[in-house]
């Protein structure tokens, strides 16, 4: 290990000066386009004690940081006019002042959307790239990856011979949970997804048992279908008509992991919402979730998840965008439902 003095810092060589970063330039309404977001470039600030500087090489995009773009309360802080945009990021630390992450160290942090970051050494966190490809610790291994996991062994625990159903099949969180379903015993996995291609992915690819576009429409006949007998667990990140679909299906004691609800994230009219009467005669329960209650299990998860993915159990694929400047189109990707599995952005 390298020793590190407290005036010093040790460097990979000559240093950038000057870092591009995307801004929230506006506000949406409605759905958001390239217009609200700005690329724009800072002077990076020396390193204080304490401090490295991380040269980002993957950051995540995700469905959550649409509501951080709109002004109002919620369990994260919205983004601010002007400044930087948040988010997962996988980096390399090129300088350092801090003993505990030394040049070289591959890092996970929250301040994605920049090329280089400057951050005190307690917020990052250092990641075995031995263990499993950097990207991974965006996605399978990554916060994604642990809400899939946290949502079917706390929140809506899958027992063996369930059956359970999961929205946004395709996606970074579900392509995950389906196969974690299976893993953990489940007897029949169905999907739900937009269009034909990702339909016969998640059959062919993620080893899901049944398939539903829902862009075919007749939801509720197609679920019917796949589940004649109904579902035990239901992992839910559309809400809207999914969510009250879902729950007109569900087995008496069934279990709905509240994650996302995508349908509504740009104003969208509320569509009904399910029967609680219904939920509540069948003893269904319907709890949220937030994956920052579950960073106490993150280390184990990720030994856990790691084992599944050199084995096989858990396979992954990632839409790729090249380049920060391509973050915005890569966001507003997500949000149309673009991307199949994880999407990500490569920063050169």
């Amino acid at each position: 290990m390298s020793v590190q003095t407290t005036n010093q810092a040790s460097t990979t060589g000559v240093l950038p000066q000057i870092s591009r970063e995307i801004q929230l330039a506006a506000r949406p309404t409605g759905a958001p386009t390239a217009e609200h977001f700005a690329l724009v470039e800072r002077p990076i600030q020396e390193l204080a004690d304490g401090q490295v500087l991380v040269r980002n090489t993957w950051m995540s995009v995700d469905p959550y940081m649409r509501g951080r773009m709109d002004d109002r309360p919620s369990y994260i802080a919205p983004f601010q006019l002007g400044a930087a945009l948040e988010g997962s990021a996988v980096g390399e630390v090129i300088a350092s002042k801090a003993a505990s992450l030394p040049v070289g160290s591959t890092v996970t942090h929250f301040a994605g959307w920049r090329e280089y970051v400057v951050l005190d050494a307690e917020t990052a966190t250092p990641v075995d790239t031995s263990l499993a490809a950097a990207h991974h610790y965006l996605g399978a291994l990554g916060t994604t990856g642990l809400t899939a996991y946290a949502a079917l062994t706390d929140v809506a625990p899958v027992k063996p011979g369930d059956t359970v159903f999961i929205s946004a099949a395709a996606g970074a969180v579900g392509s995950v949970a389906g196969q974690i379903a299976k893993a953990l015993g489940a007897a029949k996995v169905i999907g739900s997804a937009g269009g034909p291609a990702k339909t016969r992915l998640l059959l062919d690819e993620f080893g899901f048992d049944a398939a539903i576009d829902y862009r075919a429409g007749d939801l509720a006949g197609q679920l019917a279908a796949a589940a004649p007998d109904g579902m035990d667990v239901y992992l839910d990140s559309v809400g809207g008509e999914h969510l009250r679909v879902a729950v007109d299906a569900m087995r008496p004691h069934g279990r709905v992991a509240l994650v996302g609800a995508i349908s509504g994230y740009n104003g969208a009219t509320a569509e009904p919402g399910p029967d609680l009467y219904k939920a509540a005669t069948r003893e269904v329960s319907l709890r949220g979730m937030l994956v920052s209650s579950y960073f106490p299990i993150f280390g184990d998860y990720i030994t856990k998840a790691a084992a599944w993915l050199a084995d096989g159990t858990i396979r992954t694929t990632e839409t790729v965008y090249e380049g920060l400047d391509q973050a915005p189109a890569a966001f507003l990707g997500v949000l149309s439902g673009a991307n199949t599995g994880k999407m990500l952005v490569r920063l050169g």
